[in-house]
């Protein structure tokens, strides 16, 4: 636990995450050419990394010990061509170095829940709200239907990285589960920066590094998310498939910090009917 703490309360998170992207890239996929004996460095060197990003190595090994915390938007972009990052893992390098938007906690007070649930309620697609403690504050009936049982759940377990990683129920329905783990640890990790100063955010990161084996192991493969719609499937317990994409909404009722989450049946497929089905007979 004390290793977790230090670990994500360090301001040598852009330090962390470019090294993991160096040791991911092989020599060869940047155009390096082994040479004869044994490398002891997964992927790049650090020397070949400032090479490729036109730097020197001692400034680039700072910004790897979290030494060096101001580096210029260049520098960073040259480091993001050198390491070959996508555009979402350029896009959260950037995030990392920029300090301005690492927002304080909301306050539940400025929320009218009623309203949340109210517009939740208007869909006929599973959806909910969440906020930047990824409390699930508003939901509807295909939600209840598909997901869990929101409305029986302990406030404090209500909440999404729960649902995902500690909910075996949610666990079992959710077809392509590690996939979406994968996916849930990456959107978290793209917003932690932002959410750091976040106690409660915070306290669910330690208690999943306690409980839960198999979100330290998609943490630790440092992936990011941004704007990526993807797939899920569930598997009702009457055996029925539901196939979703999962499409987000931002800025609900003038506040940022809250995502709707809106899960669209896949084109071509049956969910809709059967989702209608679903309800009907609710």
């Amino acid at each position: 636990m004390e290793l977790f703490i230090k670990t994500y309360h360090s301001s040598s998170a852009l330090g962390e995450f470019i090294r993991s992207r160096r040791e991911r890239l092989q020599p060869e996929e940047a155009g390096i050419q082994r040479v004869p004996g044994r490398r002891r460095t997964p992927g790049l060197r650090r020397e070949e990394v400032a090479y490729l990003a036109n730097m020197s190595v001692t400034y680039y090994t700072w910004l790897e010990q979290g030494k060096e915390l101001n580096p210029s938007q260049d520098i960073l972009v040259n480091i993001a061509r050198a390491l070959q990052l996508s555009n979402s893992e350029q896009e959260y390098l950037l995030s990392l170095a920029d300090t301005s938007s690492i927002n304080d906690h909301v306050a539940d007070a400025r929320r009218d829940i009623l309203l949340l649930q109210m517009l939740a309620r208007q869909l006929q697609y599973p959806c909910f709200i969440i906020d930047e403690s990824t409390d699930i504050l508003a939901w509807n009936r295909s939600a209840e239907l598909v997901f869990a049982d929101f409305e029986s759940m302990p406030v404090q377990d209500r909440h999404i990285l729960n649902l995902v990683f500690l909910n075996k129920d949610f666990r079992n329905r959710l077809v392509n589960w590690d996939e979406f783990a994968r996916y849930t640890a990456a959107w978290a990790r793209t917003n932690f920066e932002r959410s750091k100063n976040n106690s409660k955010y915070i306290e669910r990161f330690e208690q999943l590094n306690r409980d839960s084996e198999d979100f330290r192991r998609c943490w630790d493969l440092f992936e990011v998310k941004q704007k990526h719609v993807m797939d899920v499937t569930f598997r009702l317990p009457d055996e029925q498939l539901l196939e979703f994409e999962i499409h987000s909404a931002s800025r609900i009722d003038q506040d940022p910090s809250l995502i709707w989450s809106i899960f669209v049946p896949v084109a071509g497929s049956d969910t809709d009917v059967r989702l209608t089905e679903l309800l009907e007979g609710s």
